[in-house]
């Protein structure tokens, strides 16, 4: 077998580590997904006070109202995997597409809370799949010299969607115009129709249905040389001819596959035990927590928003220079520290102006730290540490994993804040923050540079987790 480590011998090491313009053009637009991911979850913050006055919402009906995307996104991630398996990602990507669509016209048009959650809950679907498929797809068309900055892409489309989502309830709030916040997302969720039609299928997977020529030329246009584009051709080849076993199969019969799966599932529940989309979805009502008026609540909400696109932008500056392992311990600590003085300030009360200057400070500084690493770091080493033969399925289970955690939090963080107080419940986002350090230290690889070829053998050679991408 003819590796691409060998090639690599062979050709120069820029020109073969370089994607295409072509390559990094169509991961920039499979991670518009992210885009439409992040509108639909940012637009609920702002709208929701005006939702709830209209409907005349309590807060368990809040938390369903919030709660029914999460769980739409749980149910729709158990059937992404099958659905990038017979239609491929972009197959997948389309179907979310059309989701996105009619979900926005339905929560816009909705007469009463039920058919407003019934939308959401399309919505959910729509986002459970294309978070599924959109970085699965780009990490699937990019090399390793590229990979960690265009998943991040996809996280900073995602922070991209909370923020004009956040400026766009903002700009409506004066006149409670809720139906208008939801609806304009029909305008995006168009475009990215469009877009999703032109994309070709992912080599890995034209390789997995046997369509070889049609995987060379896909390749042949992504990389920078034809003869890496055919050593990788056979890597996943070969990969693919190891065994007939995929997917749940392999996840019975195989320890180490097992195991790249659980360390999957306990980097997306650890990413929700941060309290980033408790804040996101609830950021008006913290706020207000804070004894900020509503305007300005949501005035503030759009400042999270702007630092959680800016720092996301950090992320994918550095993600392929400091590496994995590095940013993620820093943003854990950024994240713990701010959260454990939002909590202490709000024990106190933040009565005055000064203090809840420095609250709010506080709250962006934590965004700052989820969004250099917490954030886009998580979906990029779950892309990474999955076998091929494997990848749907590993993918598949900590995606479902991320949004069923994901519908908990948001269902339960109302009645957390009642329950607990708004100091005791940001305190204890910030120990499991700490908690995530001490993960990334013992379990998470570095994966800086290492192709998806050797991060599986590593991973079948009985390698511990941490040591995958040596």
């Amino acid at each position: 077998m003819v590796g691409i480590a060998a090639v690599r011998n062979d050709v120069a090491v820029g020109q073969a580590q370089r994607s295409t313009k072509r390559a990094t053009a169509l991961g920039i637009l499979a991670a518009l997904a992210g885009l439409m991911f992040g509108l639909d979850t940012g637009v609920v913050a702002g709208a929701l006070p005006f939702i709830s006055t209209d409907f005349h919402a309590t807060d368990a009906l809040q938390g369903w109202i919030v709660s029914s995307m999460m769980a739409g996104a749980a149910f729709g991630s158990l059937f992404a995997g099958r659905i990038s398996v017979r239609f491929g990602r972009t197959g997948a990507m389309l179907g979310a597409a059309v989701l996105f669509l009619s979900g926005t016209l339905l929560c816009a048009l909705a007469p009463s809370a039920a058919v407003l959650i019934l939308g959401r809950v399309f919505l959910g679907l729509a986002v459970g799949i294309a978070a599924f498929a959109a970085p699965l797809y780009i990490s699937e068309i990019t090399v390793e010299s590229a990979r960690g900055s265009m998943i991040s892409f996809y996280q900073l489309m995602v922070s991209l969607g909370i923020f004009l989502a956040f400026v766009s309830d903002s700009i409506l709030a004066d006149g409670g115009h809720w139906r208008w916040m939801l609806g304009i997302m029909a305008v995006p969720a168009s475009i990215f129709l469009g877009i999703v039609l032109i994309l070709p299928h992912s080599p890995r997977w034209l390789m997995m249905k046997g369509r070889t020529e049609s995987a060379r030329k896909v390749l042949q246009n992504l990389r920078s040389d034809e003869e890496v584009a055919e050593a990788e051709l056979q890597d996943i080849q070969a990969r693919i001819k190891h065994s007939s076993d995929a997917g749940f199969g392999l996840f019975c019969k195989n320890k180490h596959f097992r195991r790249s799966v659980f360390l999957g599932l306990l980097l997306q529940v650890m990413q929700q035990l941060t309290g980033i989309n408790a804040l996101l979805y609830y950021a008006p009502r913290v706020f207000q927590a804070a004894h900020f008026g509503t305007s300005a609540a949501i005035w503030a909400t759009t400042l999270v928003g702007l630092t959680n696109m800016a720092f996301t932008a950090v992320a994918i500056a550095f993600v392929d220079r400091w590496g994995r392992r590095p940013l993620l311990i820093l943003s854990c600590t950024i994240a713990a520290a701010s959260l454990l003085g939002v909590g202490v300030l709000l024990g106190v009360g933040a009565t005055t102006f000064a203090m809840q200057l420095v609250l709010c400070g506080l709250v962006l500084v934590f965004v700052a730290g989820f969004a250099i690493g917490e954030g886009p770091l998580v979906w990029t080493l779950c892309s990474e540490v999955q076998p091929t033969r494997g990848r749907d399925f590993g993918i598949g289970c900590s995606t479902v994993t991320n949004w069923s955690a994901n519908w908990a939090i948001s269902k339960t963080f109302p009645l957390l804040m009642v329950a607990m107080g708004a100091s005791s419940t940001f305190i204890l986002f910030a120990v499991f923050n700490g908690l995530f350090i001490l993960m990334t230290l013992f379990m998470v690889p570095e994966t800086k540079g290492v192709s998806l070829e050797t991060i599986e053998a590593n991973l079948f050679a009985g390698k511990r987790l941490r040591d995958l991408g040596r």
